[in-house]
């Protein structure tokens, strides 16, 4: 092995490590959000969202009626407007072609399939305090970004089944499957662990 040690049994690299505490401060995140609740007076049941009767009192005082959001707007955010909306039509293509592509390839491989709901969340219509076209630019951007979310999620699990590989370069962001991937250079590994990993989707099954 020209005096190079390789290990048969995988190790916890700094960068493992890291990535783990990331997603734990993730996890500590999600439980401060959930924690407005009670600050801001609303419970979520079966998935709905329900403010207390005083708070829905407060925000409709605290709402601006659409013409004065409109006499507020400045005149290239109209102009820009047809542009912003024309991603509609390819997000929904987008929105059909990954879900159809999961159900269709998911199976053959037996990659766990993204449920939807998890990434495409549609609450912010509850909100009072915005008017009728706040709450259509807020459903349009919210279905946006989530879709974009559950499109990562699907492409990250095809990623970990076909090559999961770490960069070697800097990434600005990485998907929820990147920390299982294996080390950048480490061929040894890749021969020995690469039918693992494409397995390793135990995580997904806990609650």
């Amino acid at each position: 092995m020209n005096g190079v040690l390789y290990c048969s049994q995988p190790m916890e690299t700094k960068l493992d490590a890291l990535l783990k505490k990331l997603k734990h401060l993730e996890d500590e995140l999600l439980v401060e959000v959930h924690a407005n609740e009670q600050l801001f007076r609303y419970e979520i049941r079966q998935r709905k969202v329900h403010f207390t009767e005083a708070a829905l009192a407060q925000h409709q005082k605290l709402a601006k009626t659409a013409r004065q959001y409109l006499c507020e707007t400045r005149w290239l955010s109209f102009a820009v407007t047809p542009v912003i909306w024309s991603c509609a039509v390819p997000m929904v293509m987008l929105d059909l072609w990954v879900t159809a592509y999961q159900f269709i390839c998911f199976p053959v491989y037996g990659i766990p399939k993204v449920r939807r709901a998890d990434y495409v969340v549609m609450d912010r219509r509850k909100l009072a305090y915005l008017n009728s076209i706040e709450s259509f630019n807020c459903v349009y951007c919210e279905y946006v970004n989530g879709l974009i979310a559950y499109a990562q999620e699907i492409a990250g699990r095809t990623e970990q089944y076909f090559c999961p590989i770490k960069h070697a370069l800097r990434l600005k962001t990485m998907h929820s499957r990147y920390s299982h991937f294996l080390d950048y250079g480490d061929a040894e590994q890749y021969r020995q662990r690469l039918e693992a990993v494409r397995k390793d989707f135990e995580d997904l099954k806990k609650p």
